[in-house]
């Protein structure tokens, strides 16, 4: 498996795809974390077109189990950030 690449890396990619430089490019891509951030935390959902969709999803109350111990322990319900992944990338990543 290929390691990840760093926000630095992608600042770099972004720069040179865009023909800016590394400091506008890691202005925008902070500027796009925060509008996402944003957006989810207050219950929407946000598309990238060829990417996916992100958007934060609510969990009932349940019952866990303690992995150490073997206890059940009930869990209050909670939120959950989730993705769906485009059928483009998926495709484009298959072949």
């Amino acid at each position: 498996m290929a390691k990840p690449m760093t926000k630095a890396q992608l600042v770099a990619a972004i720069a040179e795809e865009t023909g800016s430089d590394k400091k506008s490019a890691g202005g925008s891509l902070d500027a796009l974390l925060a509008i996402i951030t944003r957006e989810v935390s207050a219950g929407g959902a946000v598309t990238l077109p060829g990417v996916g969709k992100i958007y934060c999803r609510e969990r009932p109350e349940r019952m866990v189990r303690n992995p150490a111990t073997g206890e059940q322990i009930k869990k209050d319900a909670d939120k959950v950030v989730k993705m769906t992944i485009a059928k483009a990338l998926k495709d484009s990543v298959n072949g």
